[in-house]
This record gives structure tokens, C-alpha cells and sequence, in this order.
């Protein structure tokens, strides 16, 4: 393990180096030995990815690897564990990226791909093939769903609901087969809370005007609130304007999203020492200035959910003793901070 590591951390170190002008330097050779450690990192990956323990020690080897380049390189890029996937296509994009790549590497990459798949040639032209295909399936396929997810969770996310769709027709819904389908998505992005977001996220952004559609969706819904930390995980983990978008496409969502609001709200203490209100528990991560961000940017998107909200809010507050004092309650806090 020790020499994979080693491997692992110096393929990092290559994809720092691609950034710099030492690339001015490379030769056919030298771009070949690059892909060639590539695609090594890509063979660790698809071996170890699912194997929870050599995971973590992979994770804590690119996160050491990442803050010694960070010091070391000016506006470096860390490479994370999913990257590792498609550790050719990272490469590549950086080498593009780079304007003191030499020219003779450029027509290199954009020749004619050679049938030795060891061999550079034609690395762009394989990648400008891929795209158009997704570009040509997804005008097909997908439709217009949330720029916000990225095209990966996009198609991800349509599939997804596909199956579960099929799940729910088939024999009057197989209920049971699609929570552990739903299960087996979850344990697939174990480690990868981030990826799993972005991928429930596009499935309740799927958005089909059939009752099978909103079925599934309904479900998958029912089954993040049936797992209680799975769904705050994902509020916390998610970008406020994905949340907020998926707010107000899905009135479900929404509620849901708002009730996990008011659990970090009531879960919160104040630290007389720091004089600021902190999580009890410390399991969200979510500083109150956080949660208050969280809230006036859910009622700016849905005005709706305004006076019945802040009104709930004043109900609590009253219930603390009904005071104007900053650090006595939560929700008089909340309030203030809301009304700005």
C-alpha cells in the first residue's frame, strides 16, 4: 500500500506540474509517461473505490498531497478521489489549459487517434467525440432540466427516476424494490456525500407532467424524510441555490427544507464565551449566521412560506419568554436576523 500511496501522491504532484511552464519542456515521451500514470490512477480507482478503508487512506494521502501543493503552487487545482475516475480526461484539460504547451504536443493530441490506446495521438479528437454524443443524447434524452447539476448528475439524475419509475408501474409498485434500489444508490456514493447530493437533486429536478413521474418523485422524497440525517445532509452539503431552486420547483421539498431549517434552529445553544449561538450537537456544521442566510434566502424565493413562517417563529420566540434581548432565544434572534 505504501508504494501505491507514493504512486498516487507523485501522479499528483504531475497534474500540479501540468499547470506550470514546465510543460514547455515535454516531449511525445514525456506526455506519454504522463497519461500513462493517468491511467493508473483511473485502474486505482475503479479497484478501490468501493472498498471503504483503502478509500479513506487514499482520500488522506490526495488531502496531505493537496495543502503541500497549495504552498507550493500558486492558484493550484487539488485533485479530489472522484477525480482519479477520469484522470486522462483531468490531464488533458490542464495540458489545454496550459499556454506554454508546445505546439507539436498540441497536433499530437488533435491527430487522428491511433487504434495503440497506450498511445496520445488523438486524445482531443476522442474527447470532442464523447461530448458531442452526450451533447446530441442529452438534447434527446434529458431536456431541459437544472444547468445547476452539471450534465454527469443531469443524465444520472434522469436515470434515476427512470428506473424508479419502473419500479413504482410494474405490478401495481414494487415499493419495497424501490427503496432498495434507492439504498444501493446511497451505499454506491459512500464517501462522495457531494456527488449524492448533486444526484437527488437532479432526479427531483426531473420534472415530467405525468403521474408516474410525480410518483417517483413523491417517493424518492418520502424516502430522504424517512432518513432524517440522510436529508440534512443533504441541505448542508448542497449550494443554497441549488436548495432554493429545488424549492421552488417542489412544494414538498420546500416544507421539508424548511422543517430541517427549524431543527438546526432548535438545536442550537448559546456560547456565552464566544457570544454567538453554536449547534449543540455540532453534527450540521451550520453556524447561525448560516442558518439565517438559509432562511431569508428560502423566503425571497418563496413568498409564500412567509407569513406562515415567521409567524410559527414569533410563536417560539414567545414560548422563550417572548424577549428582545439578543442570546435568550433562537428565535428572536432568527427574527431579527431575517427582517434585515
Amino acid at each position: 500500500m505504501e508504494a501505491v500511496l507514493k504512486n498516487l501522491a507523485s501522479t499528483t504532484e504531475l497534474l500540479a506540474a501540468t499547470q506550470t511552464g514546465v510543460v514547455e519542456q515535454w516531449d511525445k515521451q514525456t506526455v506519454e509517461r504522463a497519461f500513462h500514470w493517468a491511467r493508473y490512477c483511473e485502474q486505482l480507482y475503479s479497484r478501490f473505490h468501493t472498498n471503504p478503508a483503502i478509500r479513506k487512506v487514499m482520500e488522506n494521502q490526495l488531502q496531505l498531497t493537496n495543502q503541500s501543493l497549495r504552498a507550493t503552487f500558486p492558484g493550484y487545482t487539488e485533485v479530489s478521489f472522484s477525480d482519479l475516475a477520469r484522470c486522462q480526461h483531468v490531464l488533458l484539460v490542464r495540458l489545454l489549459n496550459n499556454p506554454v504547451l508546445p505546439s507539436s504536443i498540441v497536433k499530437i493530441l488533435f491527430d487522428t487517434p491511433s487504434p495503440n490506446e497506450n498511445d496520445v495521438t488523438g486524445h482531443c479528437t476522442r474527447l470532442i467525440e464523447c461530448k458531442s454524443a452526450c451533447k446530441v443524447l442529452s438534447a434527446i434524452k434529458v431536456g431541459a432540466v437544472s444547468a445547476a447539476v452539471g450534465p454527469d448528475a443531469e443524465v444520472q439524475g434522469v436515470m434515476l427516476m427512470e428506473r424508479l419509475d419502473a419500479l413504482l408501474r410494474h405490478q401495481g409498485g414494487q415499493a419495497r424494490k424501490a427503496e432498495q434500489f434507492l439504498d444501493s444508490v446511497l451505499q454506491r456514493c459512500e464517501g462522495a456525500a457531494g456527488c449524492f447530493c448533486l444526484l437527488v437533486a437532479a432526479a427531483l429536478l426531473t420534472r415530467e407532467n405525468t403521474a408516474a413521474g410525480n410518483a417517483s418523485q413523491d417517493f424518492l422524497l418520502n424516502w430522504l424524510q424517512q432518513r432524517d440525517d440522510l436529508l440534512q445532509n443533504l441541505c448542508s452539503a448542497s449550494p443554497a441555490g441549488l436548495l432554493l431552486e429545488l424549492a421552488k420547483e417542489n412544494v414538498k421539498f420546500r416544507a421539508a427544507y424548511c422543517d430541517v431549517l427549524k431543527k438546526w434552529a432548535s438545536d442550537m445553544e448559546y456560547d456565552i464565551h464566544e457570544g454567538e449561538w453554536v449547534q449543540a450537537r455540532e453534527n450540521t456544521g451550520v453556524s447561525f449566521e448560516k442558518l439565517a442566510e438559509h432562511f431569508r434566502g428560502l423566503l425571497e424565493a418563496c413568498p409564500s412560506l412567509r407569513e406562515d413562517t415567521e409567524e410559527e417563529i414569533s410563536v417560539l420566540k414567545v414560548s422563550d419568554g417572548d424577549f428582545d434581548v439578543r442570546g435568550l432565544s433562537v428565535w428572536g434572534d432568527l427574527l431579527l436576523e431575517m427582517k434585515k
